[in-house]
């Protein structure tokens, strides 16, 4: 293993491990299949996304002209930017379709007993 693979996988850990607290945004049932929610929590503006049955937190403006992904299509995993059609992942940010060349931001979600939560 690389020595900057090494460090990534520690990151990630670590991100996992010191996640501040989770907050509770939303009950499962306010998100119907595909639906979509703005959230703010603290200074950090979040789009909680339900897809194929599982909840996604990606940042809420797209990386490639700061326009809100709100609204974008949801499909195989990915969210197209309804602008300029910049496609992310949501389940970890990465850059699917230019024009956008940089990630977003994915958040840890957390569902329990009908609630979702976010952790940022």
């Amino acid at each position: 293993m690389h020595p900057s693979e090494k460090f990534d996988l520690m990151r990630i850990f670590w991100r996992a491990v010191m996640t501040d607290k989770y907050y509770v945004v939303a009950a499962t049932s306010e998100l119907e299949e595909n639906g979509q929610m703005y959230v703010q929590l603290d200074s950090e503006e979040i789009l909680l996304c339900r897809h194929e049955g599982k909840f996604y937190a990606v940042a809420y403006y797209c990386s490639h002209a700061e326009f809100a992904l709100e609204g974008g299509t949801l499909a195989n995993g990915c969210i197209t930017c309804p602008y300029h059609g910049a496609e992310f992942s949501i389940v970890d940010g990465s850059v699917l379709a230019a024009p956008a060349f940089e990630p977003i931001k994915c958040y840890p979600v957390k569902v329990e007993n009908d609630t979702v939560s976010i952790a940022v």
